[in-house]
């Protein structure tokens, strides 16, 4: 029995956690890594997807970084006959609306999980298989860190509200407070290397600024729904703790632990840095340690993996196994050396 990890590639702006994920997925699970084109099926492709399927051995993880990726399950070369199992795993799983028609008839899924749990009641309605959360991650075991030497107080990722939004205007606030700037971090286009770098600065900042989508709008987010993604998840792995106005969902409430967040409860930019200065003022690395190593034990993708290997059937795959005791050795020893006292914040 094979297992395929396909994942739907939307160009690597944007989306390089998910690709780096899809091919550590395929490395702890075993599988064979197929890309999928992002414009999907064409009419022969889509009409196949009518038939009856006939299975097969092989299993199939198809990730989808939105649902327009869902249609590419047609594309998969052999799946009417090769695939035992295929299970999708969506993460703009919020876009309900941009589930097509023609998926909707095809119903080809045999197992679906989304990233935010709000979403539950609707995909049930439009898919038959089980649909469970299955929500963001990090690498944390991979690109980790709890480095007690942080140079940057506070780091700007991604897109932030109108206040903070030009980095100059943010770096002279924080320089008048005296505390250390740092802009957008440099990029790579190769999605595992953008990783690492992302990961080597987070490495080096105490507070990243992060705001939920709802104050912070563009034409990529939703305009209703709230949600995480890994600005907040990749931050923790590295042990920052998350600045801002936090995103109101269940990932927050279930994933997060107290001193993961520093919620500013506001937008502007004096007040925010007001409240920033305080706490970089009696930030130690106990805060650094705290948010990593729960991380590990909340975040880490090998843990959304042991879930999907599960749910194949099977055992789980060997390399897979080792890194999970690793990770869970690791955790215990951190836990039996602060007593898993948390640290006051």
């Amino acid at each position: 029995m094979g297992l395929d990890v396909a994942y739907v590639d939307p160009g690597p702006v944007g989306y390089s956690p998910v690709i780096h994920m899809a091919e550590l997925a395929a490395q702890l699970l075993g599988g064979r890594l197929l890309k999928l084109p992002s414009h999907g099926a064409n009419w022969p492709q889509k009409l196949s997807g009518l038939l009856p399927r006939r299975k097969g051995g092989d299993d199939c993880l198809l990730i989808c970084p939105s649902p327009f990726g869902l249609g590419a399950f047609s594309t998969l070369p052999g799946w009417r006959k090769r695939y035992r199992h295929i299970t999708a795993w969506v993460f703009d799983s919020f876009w309900t609306d941009h589930v097509s028609r023609w998926v909707k008839r095809a119903q080809p899924f045999d197992q679906l999980f989304v990233a935010e749990s709000e979403d539950l009641s609707k995909w049930k309605e439009l898919i038959k298989a089980p649909v469970e959360w299955l929500p963001w991650g990090a690498d944390v075991f991979g690109m980790g860190s709890c480095s007690a030497e942080r140079s940057v107080d506070v780091l700007r990722i991604g897109r932030q509200p109108d206040p903070w939004q030009d980095d100059e205007t943010t770096e002279a606030a924080c320089l008048a407070r005296s505390l250390r700037f740092s802009g957008r971090p440099s990029s790579s286009e190769n999605a595992t290397e953008n990783q690492r770098i992302v990961a080597n600065t987070f490495a080096t900042t105490k507070f990243s600024v992060s705001f939920t989508n709802a104050l912070s709008p563009s034409i990529q987010t939703h305009p209703q729904r709230q949600y995480i993604t890994a600005r907040w998840t990749d931050a923790l792995a590295c042990g920052v703790t998350v600045a801002g106005v936090p995103p109101k969902c269940t990932s927050v409430d279930k994933l997060f632990w107290p001193g993961a967040l520093l919620d500013l409860g506001t937008v502007e930019l004096e007040a925010g840095l007001d409240l920033l200065k305080s706490a970089a003022s009696t930030w130690t690395p106990a805060r650094a340690e705290l948010n990593h190593f729960r991380a590990l034990e909340r975040l880490d993708w090998r843990l959304r993996f042991e879930t999907i290997a599960q749910h194949f059937g099977g055992q789980i795959p060997a390399r897979l196994q080792s890194e999970l005791v690793d990770l869970r050795a690791r955790v215990a020893a951190w836990k039996t050396k602060t007593n898993d006292v948390a640290v006051t914040i």
